[in-house]
């Protein structure tokens, strides 16, 4: 079983997976690209052994590259197996995806057909889902468009945890061979394109044929193409476009040859485009649509010469790459959120925090971080005026340096924005077109004073929630009955905050609320808010159930560190919980 409740484990698949997709696009040849997808296998999804299998033209497949094992790579390599065969074991087993599961209970009819096989004896499973030695896992690789011609397949072996991979790990397995696919068809393109070029380069008399030859590969690329001019008045004008370029943007040929990338890019990109080199430079940013939306793709940069000694021009390769976007954003947004409440984790909760924090303690004559006790739903003299200027109210505005949209749900200020991930650090020989590009600056936060007159002073506000009572629920009606119960308070203290807030939840049954640009008395006011929408009785499958809730205040300022903040916040939590011992609310 994997461990996907642990966010750190699956950040850190998820940057090896990364990793490993990325170096796909750095091998020089195809035989290189074949072995860095079976050592990509081994090295990011953790797979003791793979094996990279690819089709022949005669439809057979050779075993092409193994990783993992040397006494298995000499033995195997460059044997091969039939078409008939190879279609057999694909139809067997359990499908998960695109992936192929054969277990050893039906593998064995394959022992003797004449696919190369390279496997050890074990013991049988102690569990249901241990892997065992003449266990199969396949990933097919097929061809971008919608035909689905087979590439090859990835088959691997002895996973490191010694069971069968879990949701995740399909996952990242089938994405992987998605992107082995693009990468072998890339470098089957890069290579027809080179000899192509050789050619022009050295034979005068080649030069139609192999002008041809590169029409054809241009044209007729499975993704995107383009040429344009290097140097000149013209710099970086598009001369002429492939078809897939032009379907991808939804513009006409005609129309292509008015605009530069420059003038197609995402304005958020300019900069990114500006700093990908012409030679062998690579960058991923968004293309504009004819529609006005914007396509995430993959931008690879070569020089090529028209002759000789003639003019120099930039051959663009341009892949779409909107669907790989969109898993890595899923994949981002499960490891840094809470898979049962939907809310912002842990790991997210202090990233977000530390983000406003800076070493730098603010001034001296300033205000020191000061925690304040929580307050009880009757504790408090006075209504709650949301007017107040810097009140928590639908009218509130957010102090500088606080992104809203942080909500506490999703998180739409690193969602929409997850294409600074990915940038490169080189040029793309294009001149700016306009100066200077945004710079980052800190805006230090400071607490209100600790005295009994509120100063004016606006800071952030760190609520530490726990939940009084919860145990019982769990252990009268079962855990069911609480995730109901985490899942209705979840909702309940994001119906109760701000769009800019955040609410995360800590673990278990403990929550953390962020807001920003709150007095003392405002933070004093939303604890009561919150614990007064989180009092009323909860309905979980026909039965009413009570919960309450502790809430200490505690203020981040620059100076102090994210744990110091959570930890003041949560000292002031439990002083509260103390102080209202003798106050017993029965669930159910």
């Amino acid at each position: 079983m994997e461990t996907e409740s642990e966010p750190y484990v699956r950040l850190s698949t998820l940057r090896q997976l990364h990793q490993v997709v990325a170096d796909l696009n750095t091998a020089r040849s195809l035989a290189d690209t074949l072995q860095t997808v079976a050592d990509g296998v081994v090295a990011g999804l953790n797979y003791e052994l793979a094996c990279v299998n690819l089709v022949r033209p005669d439809g057979d497949l050779v075993v092409a590259a193994f990783a993992g094992s040397t006494a298995a790579e000499a033995l195997i390599t460059g044997r091969v197996g039939s078409r008939a065969s190879w279609d057999r074991r694909l139809s067997m087993g359990s499908t998960w995806g695109d992936l192929r599961f054969i277990p050893h209970t039906e593998g064995w009819v394959l022992m003797d057909d004449d696919v190369p096989q390279w496997h050890t004896d074990g013991p049988a499973p102690r569990f249901e889902d241990e892997w065992h030695p003449h266990d199969r896992l396949y990933a097919p690789m097929y061809a971008s468009g919608s035909g689905r011609e087979l590439l090859g397949v990835i088959s691997v072996d002895r996973p490191r945890n010694g069971r069968h991979p879990g949701p995740w790990g399909q996952e990242a397995l089938q994405m992987y061979a998605s992107q082995s696919a693009i990468a072998i068809s890339n470098a089957r393109l890069r290579s027809n394109m080179q000899r192509a070029l050789v050619r022009l380069e050295r034979e005068q008399q080649a030069l139609r044929a192999s002008e041809e030859s590169f029409r054809q590969a241009f044209e007729y690329a499975p993704s995107g193409m383009a040429i344009a001019e290097m140097g000149g008045d013209q710099h970086g004008r598009l001369l002429r476009t492939n078809d897939a370029l032009c379907r991808l943007l939804g513009r006409p040929a005609s129309v292509m040859r008015r605009y530069s990338f420059a003038d197609l890019v995402h304005p958020e990109d300019i900069g990114t485009l500006l700093r990908t080199s012409a030679e062998g430079g690579r960058a991923e940013l968004r293309l504009g649509r004819r529609d006005g939306t914007y396509v995430w793709v993959s931008l690879r940069n070569s020089v090529v010469a028209d002759t000789a000694d003639g003019p120099r021009f930039l051959l663009t390769h341009v892949e779409d790459i909107e669907e790989r976007k969109r898993h890595e954003l899923q994949l981002a947004h499960r490891a840094s959120h809470d898979a049962l409440t939907g809310l912002p984790n842990s790991a997210e909760l202090r990233s977000r925090l530390s983000a406003r924090l800076c070493e730098r303690p603010a001034q001296a004559g300033t205000a020191t971080a000061t925690a304040y006790a929580g307050y009880e739903s009757g504790g408090h003299d006075g209504g709650y005026d949301s007017a107040r200027d810097g009140g928590y109210g639908p009218g509130a505005g957010y102090e500088s340096g606080y992104e809203p949209g942080h909500g506490p749900g999703h998180d739409s200020g690193r969602d929409s924005g997850y294409e600074s991930s990915y940038e490169h650090e080189h040029g793309f020989g294009f001149e700016p077109a306009n100066g200077a590009g945004p710079y980052d600056h800190h805006v230090h936060i400071v607490a209100p004073s600790s005295g009994e007159v509120d100063d004016g002073t606006k800071g952030l506000a760190v609520l530490f929630c726990d939940l009084d009572g919860f145990k019982s629920i769990n252990d009268r009606f079962g855990h069911h009955t609480g995730d109901a119960v985490l899942i209705e308070v979840a909702r309940r203290l994001t119906t109760g905050v701000r769009d800019g807030d955040t609410v995360a939840r800590l673990g278990g049954d403990e929550f953390v609320v962020l807001a920003d640009g709150l007095g003392a008395a405002d933070a004093a006011d939303l604890a009561v808010r919150l614990r007064n929408a989180i009092i009323p009785p909860i309905r979980v499958d026909g039965r009413a159930v009570r919960v309450g809730a502790s809430f200490g205040i505690g203020w981040a300022e620059c100076g102090m560190t994210v744990e110091e903040v959570l930890n003041s916040a949560d000292q002031r939590m439990y002083i509260e919980k103390r102080s209202r011992a003798k106050v017993h609310r029965r669930a159910g």
